[in-house]
């Protein structure tokens, strides 16, 4: 006897033999290590601007799904849940603003809770548990400011800053390893991010770090009498210029800009990279933030527009007070006040790839014709009022005046 089943069964029961395999596998990474019976808090430190992820690196095996919640403080009773009750809420980080809060900056992925463009108010605890409040795995974020940031340019003879020591602690900065060359067959930039560290014996045992007696300065580890030297210190940003070679089945971008302009001088269309473009319409005066796809913080980002390179040595944010167009230290590219100039083509690196672009169109916004009961038409309707009222009482009293002299005058001719 055989059995046939229909195709639509068929279907249904091969998705859920997937999604089985699926569940366990991703089971599999927590079964190699056991959740700590008493709840620790690793250290993680970070810039503002910076994209970060917490891994959830145990749970047991009963549980399905995870609810990730935040505390500013340890014990404070002010407690944020952040989940979406399934994982599967996916974030367009081009469109979160840097004011926006955590709960529309966060997104779960694989048990994982990833933080979009984190700002100095996200720093606290993060936890991983249950959706009944049971924790099983926390972690100690600091996220640290940029508005002072030091940067050295090694190109132009700086040199960072040196440590601070006291008693009881000392200040001092670890370096990450300096990125790969953001750009490929032109010249390039290589980024070193610096965050501010303590050594101290007197740091909070129940916060685990990779080095004994060391944490971020900012970490709640660290005793409330010494946060007052710490505010004096800043994170660094040191950057170099380099120059690697593309790989061989790439062609060399500056030959490439040589024939796109013999192209250009006759008339046809220039040529363009062969990468994903995406396409943004705004209109005048709004702000635009654009997102590397796949940057990780530790990345190399590197921004073109068109043929304009946008280097980090004048375009970092903090260079200059009063630009529009510039790049943060999570390796966003902002536009603010949008003009029509500011039309063109974008183009993202990528550890020496050139892997997107972004081509963006310039609008007007639209007209619209206002009622009479708009906020704005009353206010407009008012402050005509008052203007056509302060001017009616001055030419009454300029011609006043006027007859008054008059009326003076004349009694003395007589």
């Amino acid at each position: 006897m055989e059995l046939r089943l229909p195709g639509a069964a068929l279907l249904l029961c091969l998705a859920d033999v997937l999604q089985a395999f699926a569940s366990k596998e991703r089971g599999e990474g927590f079964r190699r290590g056991a959740c700590p019976a008493f709840l620790m808090f690793d250290n993680a430190a970070y810039l503002a601007d910076m994209t970060f992820e917490l891994p959830c690196h145990c749970k047991p095996q009963e549980v399905s799904s995870v609810t990730w919640y935040f505390q500013e403080k340890m014990g404070s009773h002010r407690t944020t849940v952040l989940t979406d009750f399934a994982g599967t809420v996916l974030v367009d980080s081009s469109h979160v603003g840097r004011g926006s809060t955590v709960l529309q900056r966060f997104s779960i992925r694989m048990f994982s809770l990833i933080v979009f463009r984190a700002q100095v108010t996200d720093s606290g605890h993060y936890l991983c548990g249950t959706e009944e409040g049971l924790y099983f795995y926390g972690y100690d974020v600091d996220v640290q400011p940029t508005r002072h940031i030091r940067v050295t340019f090694v190109d132009r003879g700086q040199h960072v800053g040196h440590d601070y020591t006291t008693k009881l602690f000392r200040l001092f900065t670890t370096f990450w390893d300096w990125s790969q060359c953001d750009r490929c067959g032109v010249r390039g930039e290589q980024r070193r991010i610096g965050l501010c560290y303590l050594r101290s014996a007197q740091l909070h045992p129940r916060y685990r770090t990779a080095l004994p007696n060391v944490t971020s300065c900012g970490s709640r580890a660290v005793p409330a009498h010494f946060q007052h030297p710490i505010h004096l210190r800043s994170p660094e940003v040191a950057i170099r210029s380099c120059l690697t070679s593309c790989p061989k089945e790439e062609v060399p971008e500056e030959d490439t800009q040589a024939i796109s302009n013999i192209i250009a001088s006759l008339g046809e269309r220039p040529w363009q990279p062969r990468v994903p473009t995406q396409f943004h319409r705004e209109s005048v005066g709004s702000s635009l933030v654009l997102t590397c796809p796949g940057a990780r913080p530790e990345h190399a980002v590197a921004w073109d527009w068109g043929s304009v390179r946008l280097y980090r040595s004048r375009y970092l944010r903090g260079i200059n007070a009063t630009m529009r167009i510039f790049i943060d230290h999570g390796n966003h590219l902002h536009l603010q006040r949008v003009q029509v100039g500011d039309r063109g083509t974008y183009y993202c690196w990528l550890q020496g790839r050139l892997v997107a672009g972004f081509r963006l169109s310039i609008v007007h916004p639209a007209r619209r014709w206002r009622a009479f009961g708009d906020p704005e038409t009353i206010y407009a309707a008012k402050a005509i009022g008052t203007s056509y009222g302060l001017i009616t009482i001055v030419f009454i009293i300029i011609h006043l005046c006027r007859c008054l002299w008059r009326v003076l005058r004349d009694p003395a001719r007589k």
